[in-house]
């Protein structure tokens, strides 16, 4: 299958490093540590960011305290997180003008869990600080568009949760989910290993 598209904003969890089993033995840790049932979190807490999710946990005046809890506890489990099979060999073969990364997780995080999948720091970056409003609002795509200077509707999203799928198409933006969780997205792949993208066309199988 073929698109056309001036840009792409990647996710970073679940589409360019594998940080699911991290992010979920972290939030069993914190869920334990604040009294909160683990598997109402793992529920919601893909695709989100943390201060979203436990927010649907805990009292207002405890989230902040929780936020940076949590933070600490996903920094201190980053390393050795590898990448989506393909990720580090698509994002090398693009221009550093065509692509940026949209996370939910806060900037040092999202740092930290590329670096560890040793892939390419991002030309642009937006995180979790970045947007009043996280996914699945459109905020953080628009705010990717933004950043490389073009509207939504020109960008591909690559997504595996569907906050995020939900969150590129109220952008505006056409969403390529990467593997079994993203499946209102307008195409799904496996995995990275079959996308390529030149002279605006993006290119992909899913066999």
């Amino acid at each position: 299958m073929e698109l056309a598209a001036r840009g792409l904003l990647f996710d970073m969890d679940g589409v360019l490093v594998s940080s699911a089993a991290s992010a979920e033995r972290a939030w069993a840790v914190w869920a334990a540590e604040y009294g909160v049932d683990f598997e109402a979190v793992l529920a919601v807490m893909h695709g989100r960011r943390s201060q979203d999710t436990a927010a649907r946990f805990l009292p207002a005046e405890r989230v902040a305290e929780a936020v940076a809890r949590i933070d600490k506890i996903e920094l201190d489990d980053a390393a050795g997180v590898p990448e989506v099979p393909g990720a580090g060999a698509l994002l090398r073969s693009l221009p550093r003008s065509v692509w940026a990364v949209v996370t939910s997780a806060p900037v040092e995080l999202a740092h930290t869990r590329i670096r560890a999948a040793g892939l390419p720091d991002p030309p642009k970056l937006v995180t979790a600080a970045d947007v009043t409003r996280g996914k699945p609002a459109p905020d953080p795509y628009l705010a990717g568009a933004q950043a490389l200077g073009l509207a939504a509707s020109d960008t591909i999203v690559f997504e595996d949760a569907e906050p995020g799928v939900a969150s590129g198409h109220a952008a505006g933006a056409r969403v390529v989910g990467v593997g079994p969780h993203a499946l209102s997205a307008d195409v799904v792949v496996p995995d990275l290993l079959r996308v390529t993208y030149a002279n605006g066309m993006l290119r992909m199988s899913s066999h």
